[in-house]
Formats: structure tokens, C-alpha cells, sequence
């Protein structure tokens, strides 16, 4: 039984390999372009001053000239507004924009997108989340791979520096799951929407194939803009792909716990498509194959100290590590948190309850001050 389970496992390590491979890597290097298209950044802010700063100077060390930045304070209550002002006076390449009152049937952030493609004169929309910094060939990157891959839009789960504890489980653990659970061949070379993965905080799209699958309006009432959008696009016979970012955008995501619980216990349910047996099966997956390895290994310790070593407890966990630190080469991550693996399969696990509970008791998932439910 254990020579299967260790199996298994290894077959794991080599699907999630030979998986990876079907990501494009965006580059960081000096493109020379095209700039014959005018894009337009295009950031919504609520209640991000601890962002501004860092977020403008990003911004203003792009290299890609023919571009022009929309942002939108969302009703901030705190110094959001004031500091995108001081920040961007004398500089004609920025747009301040004071978002509206969010209508019945919208979610703040697809509202906030929508107000601000209206507002965008570019031919290519680069919608960025006030967490993301952008390396100065970024947007050239992104252009490259569109116009290369002939797609309609370019999406991708950023690097993540990572300092709490739930965020060293968590927040990397997304570039697990999408090398490990979605098959990206499909995803990236078919427009089948079940394979489908995207990243709100950078999303780039040919504005004129965003006008026609309908924008972030077609998608008002969401919690998953990201996702729900490049589905959309797809149904509609564009292309989407799916690429490896994280040498030319970073995320800071969260500042505290409280935020990296929140954040995920609003996505994880809605994002399996409110399905109990998707959330289960899951529970269960990972119990059996990412908690495992972890009970295997201490009794393995547990030989090894009463003088009947058996060294084969200790493979399920090397395994899972090997699996997790090469996604985490891949995605620039710091590779010694795949030590920590079993873990985050518990921090996962109990999340998709939590979620799940949250969602079937109507409670409302609670973010950036709004409920929805």
C-alpha cells in the first residue's frame, strides 16, 4: 500500500513538470517594441494609501511610452484621494478619477473597472490591481506575448513576497494549484471555458475584443471578475492565456492575517461554483495526499528513534516538497516554504469549510467594508 501511495505521489512531481512547461514566461529584459498602441493602465483604489506611494512610483518607471494611467478612488476613507493628487500633479499621463455611487446588482471592484474603461482611450486596457508593481519592460512583455500568441487577453498570477504566517501558506499555494490542478495545454491553447484560471491584479486586453464579449458589465453582479471575465472571453471565441508573470509583476496582497482570511474564505467557495462535492473532494484530496506525507514522516522519526529506521515514511513528504519547490522556482517564490506544504494543506482545508459555511448560511462574505453575499 505504501509503494502505490508513494506512486501516486510521484506521478504527482512529474505531471506538475511536464504541466509547467505549457506556461508561457513573460520576460524581464529590454524588448524593443512596438508602440504603436496606446494602452491604458487602468487601477481602482478603496482605502489604499499604504499603496499609493510605492503604486505611483511603479508607475512612473515604466518604460513603454505611448501609455496613458487611470485611477480611480472608490469612495476611500482614508487619504487615498489626497495622496493620487500630490502624487501625480504636473504629470499629464495621469487621470484622477472619483468613482460613482455603486448601483444595485454591481460589485465595487467590476463597477470600479467598468467606470474606468469607459474613461480609456487605449487600444490595449492593462488592468491592474494597487498591490501590483510592475518592472519597467512589463507592459512591453505582456504586449509581445499578446500580439505573438494572438490572444485577446493576458493574465497571470504575480510573484508574491510573503512575511505573515497565513500568507507564507497561502498566498503561494494559488501557483500551486494552478500548475497542479489546471491543465494548460487546454487552458491556454483552447477556448473550452472549464479550463480557465486568471489573476484580477493583471489582466491586459485588446479593447476593442473587451467591447465586444461586453466587458466588465456583461459580469457586473461577481465575486470572481478575474475568472468570470476570461471565461467570458473565451465563450465568446477569444483567446485567452495564461502566463508565468512573476519575473516582471509583484503583489503585495495583504498587510495582515485577518486580510489573508478574509480574502480567501470570499474565493475559494464561489470559485468552486458554490458545489459541496467540489469542496469535499477536495477536503479529502488533500487530507489523504498533502496531510499524509506529514503523519508518514513523524512516524518515521518515530522509528528512526526506537532503532527500526524505515526510510520509506520519509519519501511521501520529500515528494510533496519536491513538488511544491519546483512551482516555487518557477514563480520566483522562496523555495524554502515548500517545507511547509503539509501545512498549507491544512490552512487550505480549513478554509474551504470555512468558506463553504460562510456561503451556505447567507452570511455574506465581507470586503474592502462591503458585504456580499
Amino acid at each position: 500500500m505504501l509503494l502505490i501511495y508513494i506512486s501516486i505521489l510521484t506521478a504527482f512531481v512529474l505531471w506538475t513538470i511536464i504541466n509547467s512547461l505549457f506556461m508561457p514566461r513573460l520576460s524581464n529584459r529590454s524588448i524593443p517594441g512596438d508602440e504603436n498602441g496606446l494602452v491604458s493602465i487602468l487601477i481602482p483604489l478603496r482605502d489604499e494609501e499604504r499603496n499609493v506611494e510605492e503604486l505611483l512610483q511603479s508607475l512612473k518607471k515604466l518604460t513603454y511610452q505611448n501609455i496613458e494611467f487611470l485611477l480611480l478612488d472608490d469612495h476611500s476613507s482614508d487619504q487615498t484621494l489626497n495622496l493620487l493628487y500630490e502624487g501625480t500633479k504636473n504629470d499629464p499621463r495621469f487621470t484622477i478619477i472619483r468613482g460613482k455611487d455603486l448601483p444595485e446588482g454591481w460589485t465595487g471592484k467590476v463597477y470600479a473597472c467598468h467606470q474606468l474603461s469607459e474613461h480609456a482611450k487605449g487600444q490595449y486596457l492593462l488592468f491592474n490591481d494597487a498591490d501590483l508593481r510592475l518592472s519597467p519592460h512589463a507592459v512591453q512583455a505582456a504586449l509581445l506575448l499578446l500580439k505573438k500568441r494572438k490572444a485577446s487577453m493576458i493574465t497571470g498570477f504575480p510573484a508574491f513576497p510573503v512575511s505573515l504566517f497565513l500568507e507564507k501558506l497561502l498566498v503561494p499555494f494559488q501557483h500551486f494549484v494552478v500548475h497542479f490542478h489546471l491543465p494548460l495545454a487546454p487552458a491556454n491553447w483552447t477556448n473550452l471555458p472549464s479550463f480557465t484560471a486568471a489573476h484580477g491584479a493583471f489582466i491586459m486586453v485588446h479593447k476593442e475584443a473587451y467591447k465586444h464579449v461586453g466587458g466588465h458589465q456583461g459580469i457586473r453582479d461577481t465575486l470572481l471578475d478575474d475568472i468570470d471575465l476570461a471565461k467570458t472571453f473565451k465563450k465568446k471565441g477569444q483567446r485567452v492565456i495564461l502566463a508565468n508573470i512573476t519575473k516582471v509583476v509583484t503583489c503585495y496582497m495583504y498587510q495582515t492575517n485577518r486580510e489573508v482570511w478574509n480574502g480567501f474564505t470570499k474565493n475559494l467557495f464561489p470559485g468552486l461554483g458554490r458545489s459541496r462535492f467540489l469542496i469535499w473532494t477536495l477536503f479529502i484530496f488533500y487530507g489523504i495526499f498533502y496531510v499524509g506525507p506529514l503523519i508518514l514522516l513523524l512516524a518515521g522519526l518515530y522509528t528512526a528513534l526506537t532503532g527500526s529506521l524505515i526510510v520509506a515514511l520519509f519519501y511521501p513528504y520529500v515528494l510533496i516538497v519536491l513538488q511544491k519547490a519546483w512551482i516555487d522556482l518557477r514563480t520566483n517564490q522562496r523555495v524554502t516554504l515548500s517545507l511547509l506544504m503539509p501545512l498549507s494543506a491544512v490552512a487550505f482545508m480549513t478554509l474551504l469549510i470555512h468558506s463553504m459555511r460562510t456561503g451556505l448560511r447567507q452570511k455574506g462574505y465581507v470586503w474592502k467594508g462591503r458585504t456580499y453575499s
